[in-house]
């Protein structure tokens, strides 16, 4: 579990996230990473998606808290950006037949791609 620190829940920083922020993608989901320069940097923020064209309630819940569990070892390095940063992961369909680690190497993929060097 996330602490609430780190939980990005409200839509309007979903919606800066996803609109302003670096996109990379991959077969199981595609990662949002937004960087506000102008704040001093904090905890960062993760937000999930994960859409009905998913699976039922079950297996949505199952690749969220996959998906939760990876994200929780990369937060170091997204705290580590300046500023303060705002993650969302969007799950894809093929994410509820993923393997956890399928979606653990996805994810630090896709992460790769969008953390600026």
């Amino acid at each position: 579990m996330l602490s609430a620190a780190h939980r990005l829940t409200d839509s309007d920083g979903f919606r800066r996230t996803v609109r302003s922020g670096r996109r990379a993608g991959s077969s199981t989901m595609v990662v949002h990473l937004w960087v506000d320069a102008e704040v001093p940097s904090g905890p960062a923020r993760v937000g999930f998606t994960v859409s009905k064209a998913v699976g039922d309630a079950a297996t949505r819940n199952r690749v969220k808290r996959r998906l939760r569990h990876l994200t929780r070892e990369h937060l170091l390095t997204l705290e580590a950006l300046p500023g303060r940063a705002a993650l969302v992961v969007r799950a894809l369909p093929p994410a509820a037949e993923a393997s956890y680690a399928d979606l653990g190497s996805d994810l630090a993929r896709s992460l790769s791609k969008v953390i600026p060097a």
